[in-house]
Parts: C-alpha cells; structure tokens; sequence
C-alpha cells in the first residue's frame, strides 16, 4: 500500500492546475511568433478549475502571464495572491475598525447584530451599509471572536458532558419568537421547552404569550403527566424558574431544583442548541398564523416530522426518540392525588371588612362574618382551574366563592359573630318544678 499524495490546500491546486495548462509551452523552445500562435490555439479551449462544477476558457494576457511568472518565480508564482484588504472590510474605516474592536473588548458577550444596530441607532453607521459577516471577520481576525474571548476571560474550562440515563435532568428554557398580530393586537410568542439531557427528546414545547412562573409550570406538569418525573430540574435564573411554587412542588416531589449561573447560556448547551434549530426550520417560516394553537401545532409537526425521529450527531446518528425509549428507562410515575397535594399552595390574607380577599388575582368572599379583619390561611390547589380556594382557621375549613356584587344586593347578611347554640327544650316527660 502506498500512501496517496494530498494537496495542502486550494492554492496549491490552483497553481497545479496553471502548470499543467502552459506545461506544454514550458518544454518547448517557441519564437516570439509561434508562442503567440500557441497561447492562441490554447485561449480557445475550455478547461475546468479546481472545485468548480463549469469549464472554461482562459485570455491570451492570462496564459502568458501565468506563462511569465511561472519562469520568474516557480510553482509557488502560479498560487492565486490573498486580497490584500482581507478581514478588514472594504466599508469599515480605520476609525470604524478601531471602534468595533474597542466594543468587543468592552462587551465579550455582545452580539455582532446588537453591536451593528446599536451604532445605527447612533448615526455613526448607515443602516444596511455593513453587514454583520463583515464585521464577524474583522473581529475573527483581530482574535476578538466571542468563543476566543469568552474562553479566555472564563473562570472554568468547559466540558461537553451528560447523565447516564433518561430522566436523569431535564433542561428548562423560553425561547423568544417572532411578535404575531392576532385579531388586530400585537401577540408575543414565547416558546416553553424542556428536553431531556441523555437523549435530547423534548418532553414539552408550547407557545404562550407570556413567560410567567404559571405557564412554567402547566408545561411542566403536563411533562409529568406524560413521561413521569425527573430526577432534576436544571434551569436558568430568569424570575420564570424562580418561584416559591415551583420550588415547593419539586421539592414535595423530589425534584432536585438546580439553577444555572448567571449570564452563562451556555451551561444549557442543548436547550440553546435545539433553539437555534427551531429558529432556522421553524419559527423563521410560520407563514400565515391565527392564534397560538396554530404555533403549537406547527411545533409539533416540526418535532414528529423533523427533529424526533431524525439522526442527532450528538447520538452517534441515533434519533432523540430511539434514544429515549430505551429499555432501561422507567418512568417515575406520580398519582394524581400525589400531584395535587404537591401543588397546593397555603398563603396567609387579611380577610377584608367586607368578608372579601385577594387569591391569585381573583376576589373572593367568605360567610363567616367574625373572621372579617382577621389574618387567616388560604388554600387552593394550583390544579384547579378556577380556583377553588378555602380557609384554615380556628381548626376549621371554611369554603370561599366568588363575589356576586348583585347578589349580595338582595340577600341577608351573614352574622358578624357565630350564633350560639339553641338551649335544649324540656321533654314533655320531665315534670316542672313550682
């Protein structure tokens, strides 16, 4: 066996190929009228270049150019010349050079679009002028790209890992999509997203118009529901995953609630990856939308058709799906009534002279008068949808209901102490003393 004999790079094959076009001129000792003859002959012939899929045919200034310079300088003269200005940017001045290289250094984590649309906004960029592969080079070439500087001013060297089993971390992330105009108001859409860590399955993804701790955790729920629950909740540290109900329910369940550092992205490597996935195939092309369940069922065609069932590099070509369903995974199942106590959430009200309180934005009120003004326990289960909240006290549940303003127009008040007792009346058997 004999080793192949590889070409370093496209120059190379550049200045081969030219040699091997005016060789036959080389190895002959033409006048000055028969070399201008042969260039001719040669410039009406078609040739194809190196990494080109069309031939075609090359000037007699051309053929004797490559002629001349291969004579002056050797192989290393028929390699195509760099442009002189590379990396630069033809539109980006030495000030504006300096600039640019100046704000990367001050902001490692400041994206090239943010960066152009900043200086924009402050007039000392034409809109559209310069665009952002542009200014990606100049700062690639100044070793200023973010990977370079993010790596070098980094506390901890950062290693691409994951859990040994299904189930074993779920990641948590929102992804912020396109601003749709939905009956005439502007509607923001915010994908919910949590895949699981050894396998890269989405275990949910819904859109919402908000990204408030409640709809962190309907989806989360509804996970539950479906696949059992993990053992780890890896999240980052937006007020979303920050709550006192998400963290009392996994702890009640037995979730281990892990949070991210700040302003670290990409400690949730996966989740951010799967993103930029769903901005390119999906959210990038919703076409003609009229409400959020046609995002969410588009995101799940996009999951069945195009991410699933489909080989992942990062699974050595095996599919998400393949890789979660697999026979040493057993889901952690959790009963419904197992559920609900988990997400039943006690506060503490002042119930209001008016027998009323507040409950998850929602006002209620209560028949118990003597309690107005007093500080009592609220409880309602997060499940409940409406809320049927109720009151602890004095070892006492008492139900609440929704204020009936009207109603309560036309009906008796409810005493504002409890009645006593009714005394017992003599049995007609009991003689009465005198």
């Amino acid at each position: 066996m004999t080793d192949i004999l590889h070409l370093r790079d496209h120059g190379e094959a550049v200045a081969h190929f030219r040699h091997a076009l005016i060789g036959a001129l080389l190895a002959r000792d033409l006048s000055h009228g028969e070399l201008a003859s042969a260039l001719r002959a040669l410039s009406q012939k078609r040739h194809r270049p190196p990494d080109s899929d069309d031939t075609r045919s090359y000037s007699v200034p051309t053929l004797e150019r490559w002629l001349y310079a291969f004579r002056s300088g050797g192989m290393q003269a028929l390699r195509p010349a760099g442009r002189s200005d590379r990396g630069r940017g033809r539109l980006l001045g030495a000030e504006l050079r300096t600039l640019l290289c100046d704000i990367r250094r001050e902001h490692p984590d400041a994206s090239v679009p943010l960066i152009l649309r900043t200086l924009e906004a402050d007039g000392r960029i034409e809109r559209g002028k310069v665009s952002a592969s542009t200014v990606r080079k100049l700062l690639r070439e100044q070793g200023l790209d973010r990977v370079a500087v993010r790596n070098g001013q980094g506390p901890k060297t950062r290693l691409r890992w994951q859990t040994a089993l299904p189930d074993a971390l779920w990641q948590g992330d929102v992804c912020h999509g396109p601003t749709l105009t939905l009956g005439g108001q502007r509607t923001p859409v915010r994908i919910h997203g949590l895949i699981d860590d050894y396998s890269r399955y989405l275990v949910a993804l819904e859109a919402h118009p908000t990204e408030r701790e409640n709809d962190m955790l309907g989806v989360l729920v509804r996970a539950i529901r479906i696949h059992g629950k993990p053992d780890t909740l890896y999240l980052d540290n937006g007020s979303t995953y920050r709550g006192d109900t998400l963290r009392t329910a996994c702890s009640r369940l037995g979730i281990s609630l892990l949070h991210t550092r700040p302003y670290d992205p990409a400690a949730k490597g996966k989740m951010e990856r799967f993103w930029r996935r769903l901005r390119e195939q999906c959210l990038d092309h919703l076409g003609n939308i009229q409400s959020l369940d046609d995002v969410n069922a588009r995101l799940r065609a996009f999951l069945d058709r195009y991410y699933l069932h489909q080989p992942h590099a990062g699974l050595l070509g095996r599919s998400p799906a393949s890789h979660y369903d697999v026979a040493e995974r057993i889901p952690s199942r959790i009963e419904e009534n197992v559920l609900r106590q988990a997400l039943t959430v006690r506060e503490t009200r002042r119930v209001r002279r008016d027998t009323t309180l507040a409950v998850d934005g929602e006002t209620y009120e209560i028949d118990q008068g003597y309690l107005a003004g007093r500080t009592v326990t609220v409880g309602y289960c997060w499940l409940d949808n409406p809320r049927r909240p109720w009151i602890e006290a004095d070892g006492q549940t008492f139900p609440c209901h929704v204020v009936d303003p009207e109603r309560n127009a036309h009906r008796a008040r409810p005493p504002r102490r409890p009645c006593p007792p009714s005394p017992a009346r003599p049995s007609r058997s009991t003689p009465v003393s005198r």
